[in-house]
């Protein structure tokens, strides 16, 4: 990495502790709470969900932003090793991260908050996670912090992220989408339907259906496909994430068919489901992320 910048993001990002350690990113936990169902067995919130519905303990977990002074502690530990830093945060239209991290920024003082650059990615987990390795391509091209800003912002339209609940009671009880869409989302898939989730300008949209196809990772690999099929005829380059919602064996096969259907792919990674989406889009849901590389 260039020593003149550096990164600060929330959880959300889904990135991996591997890509966090090596590109020394500062993260910033989104935090929930969701007392139900901490004393549950499971490794993990996603476990724990799994294990609620099976005893049918009914709730569901609030997420909330982190504090400004999380941020601020970020922002103090980046600046003391980078000359200047770019924060990159999950969708503003569905969190107040992005506005914490504004007040954060505020909180520095006239010098160092001239050092501070915090985007708003208008995108979610591994969809975010994308934008932040993008601005890694471009602090690694030694580009001045305006002109990555510039690219990263006028980037972050090109970044497409789907999703494929296993159950919708989740999005639903969260109130991000209205239970006349959540029926409609059963009827499909009693009927062999599967509709698909994204992110438009920021917030959770219905954006599909796919007929007949009996596994997630299938449903998702055909829509990647049809969305790519003119930058697989250029021979252009894609890069790829993958969140799962503790359905690790879901992910891998996903990853394996584009793999071997994609010569110019990168899938940069794969991860669990970050706390801040893993309430709302539940256990063994599967997330993918990709972009133009």
């Amino acid at each position: 990495m260039n020593p003149k910048i550096g990164l600060v993001n929330d959880s959300a990002a889904d990135l991996t502790q591997e890509i966090i350690e090596k590109y020394q990113i500062a993260v910033v936990p989104v935090k929930m709470d969701w007392p139900d169902i901490e004393n549950l067995p499971g490794e993990n919130t996603l476990q724990k969900m799994r294990e609620a519905k099976k005893r049918g303990i009914e709730g569901f977990g609030k997420t909330s932003q982190p504090s400004p002074k999380d941020f601020l502690d970020a922002f103090q530990r980046q600046l003391e090793r980078f000359e200047k830093i770019i924060c990159i945060t999950i969708t503003s239209k569905l969190s107040g991260t992005y506005n914490s991290a504004l007040q954060a920024r505020n909180l520095l003082g006239t010098e160092k908050e001239a050092r501070v650059f915090v985007i708003d990615s208008l995108n979610a987990s591994c969809g975010t996670g994308l934008l932040v390795l993008k601005a890694v391509d471009l602090i690694n091209e030694d580009k001045n912090i305006e002109e990555i800003v510039k690219e990263l912002e006028k980037f972050t339209p090109q970044i497409y992220f789907y999703g494929i609940l296993e159950d919708i009671k989740w999005l639903e009880a969260s109130g991000r989408i209205s239970s006349t869409l959540a029926n409609w989302a059963r009827k499909m898939q009693k009927i062999g339907i599967r509709p698909i989730i994204g992110i438009k300008k920021g917030l959770i949209k219905a954006i599909g259906i796919r007929v007949g196809v009996k596994d997630i990772s299938s449903t998702l690999f055909a829509k990647l496909k049809t969305k790519t099929e003119r930058l697989k005829k250029q021979g252009k380059k894609f890069r790829v994430t993958i969140a799962h919602g503790d359905n690790l064996e879901e992910a891998q096969k996903l990853k394996e068919m584009i793999e071997n259907e994609f010569k110019e792919v990168e899938v940069a990674f794969i991860n669990l489901i970050d706390d801040v989406l893993a309430v709302l889009a539940g256990p063994d849901a599967l997330l993918l992320g990709w972009c133009e590389a």
